[in-house]
Parts: C-alpha cells; sequence; structure tokens
C-alpha cells in the first residue's frame, strides 16, 4: 500500500519558487490501476519522482509498504527502489551496449543474483514478452516496441511491487502501444501496482482509477473516498 500524507514539492528556479505539488494525500492500494493525466507542468510526473523514491518531497509523509520512506538514507532508498518499484519510460532507456537479455538482467547483476538464476529468468521473462527471438539484439537493432518490451522485462525482472510508467505509449506507433498497454495491464492484473501517467486521454479512461492534476493539486480522483 502507498499512502501520501501533506505532499508538497517546491523547486527553487532563481530567485522564485515553483510550487509542483500542493498538499498531496492520497492512499493506493495494491493491486490497483491508476492513471494520471494532467496539462504538461502539472506535477503528474514530480508525483511519480517522489512514488519512485527518484525525488524527495519539500515537506510530507511517503509510507510504502507501512515503512515511511521519506526520511530515509539515499543508500535505503536506492535498496528499497531495486526490490519493490519498476520504471518504465517514454525513452526506455537502455543502454546501448548491451543485447536485449542483458539489458534485462542488468538489475539482477547489480542485485547480486547469481548467474544461474539471471540466465533463467531473463529466459523466462523474454518468452513472455514474446521477444525470446530478439535475446542477443542491440536496441538499435529493435523496433520501438521491442525496446519498450526490454524496457517492461528490465522493469519486472526484480519482481516488483510498483510499476511505475510515465507515457509507456509516447514514442510508439499506435499498434505498439496498444500491444505495451495490453502487456501492462495483464501484469497488473497478477497483482501487481500499475501506476502510468499520460496525456492519451483514451489511454487514461482505461485504468480502474482516474487521478487528474492541475497546477500541482489534484482535481479529480475517481477513487477517492
Amino acid at each position: 500500500m502507498i499512502k501520501l500524507t501533506e505532499i508538497n514539492r517546491i523547486f527553487q528556479v532563481g530567485d522564485q519558487q515553483v510550487h509542483a505539488l500542493r498538499d498531496i494525500n492520497m492512499t493506493i492500494d495494491n493491486g490497483e490501476y491508476l492513471s494520471i493525466m494532467g496539462p504538461s507542468g502539472s506535477g503528474k510526473s514530480t508525483l511519480l519522482n517522489i512514488l519512485g523514491l527518484l525525488d524527495n518531497p519539500s515537506s510530507g509523509e511517503y509510507e510504502l509498504e507501512g515503512e515511511i520512506v521519506t526520511h530515509l538514507s539515499d543508500e535505503q532508498q536506492a535498496v528499497i527502489r531495486s526490490s519493490q518499484i519498476g520504471f518504465v519510460f517514454q525513452f526506455f532507456h537502455l543502454l546501448p551496449r548491451l543485447t536485449a537479455a542483458e539489458n534485462i538482467a542488468l538489475p539482477m547483476m547489480l542485485a547480486g543474483v547469481a548467474a544461474s538464476e539471471r540466465r533463467q529468468r531473463t529466459k523466462k521473462i523474454l518468452d513472455e514478452l514474446g521477444i525470446a527471438d530478439r535475446a542477443d539484439h542491440k536496441p538499435d537493432q529493435l523496433s520501438g516496441g521491442q525496446r519498450q518490451r526490454v524496457a517492461i522485462g528490465r522493469a519486472t525482472i526484480m519482481q516488483p511491487r510498483v510499476l511505475l510508467a510515465d507515457e509507456p505509449t509516447g514514442n510508439l506507433d499506435r499498434h505498439s502501444g496498444m500491444e505495451v498497454i495490453d502487456i501492462l495491464e495483464n501484469m497488473n492484473q497478477q497483482g501487481i501496482t500499475l501506476i502510468v501517467v499520460t496525456h492519451d486521454p483514451e489511454l487514461g479512461e482505461r485504468a480502474g482509477r482516474k487521478i487528474r492534476f492541475v497546477d500541482g493539486a489534484i482535481t479529480v480522483d475517481t477513487g477517492k473516498q
């Protein structure tokens, strides 16, 4: 479960303060499927960065699976991030010198997982994602949809509880984008909490719970009690 209490994020830009998030209060249950929508600069990606422990709020508390993670050290947050949170981005962020299989296996290597287990788990997820025949291909030898599948494999290989997707179809054609969404939604049906930031209203409407941001504040939350 995720619980945000009075979360604010203020950035200093020159001599001005930008209030990117304003008094965000939100509870997200395990296994939920949320879309976060709003105009550019409304705070969507800032919220996602805080949920992913890539950034810390200026004030407020973030509770993840019963633990207050807001004030943990960078090292402690990194451990939680690597084991409980997966990330899928618009521009894939694959390492160009590594093959598809090596990109997927990288989080396990960094976590010290044994080589035999890395090979077994990587093969399984390549099969599940339908790209086993691309295992030895570098990113520049893959289509956009295939790259995003590799990115999803890398994001979920450590079996996280939460998957954060920032415009996951924004760099794909419609057909490839829908294939990627089907993969993400299937993972949600298997129990992973899925949080998608998107500008696409059609994609946003697919989520079971829809949140809209304007000027750093939540204006719509269809799951709010």
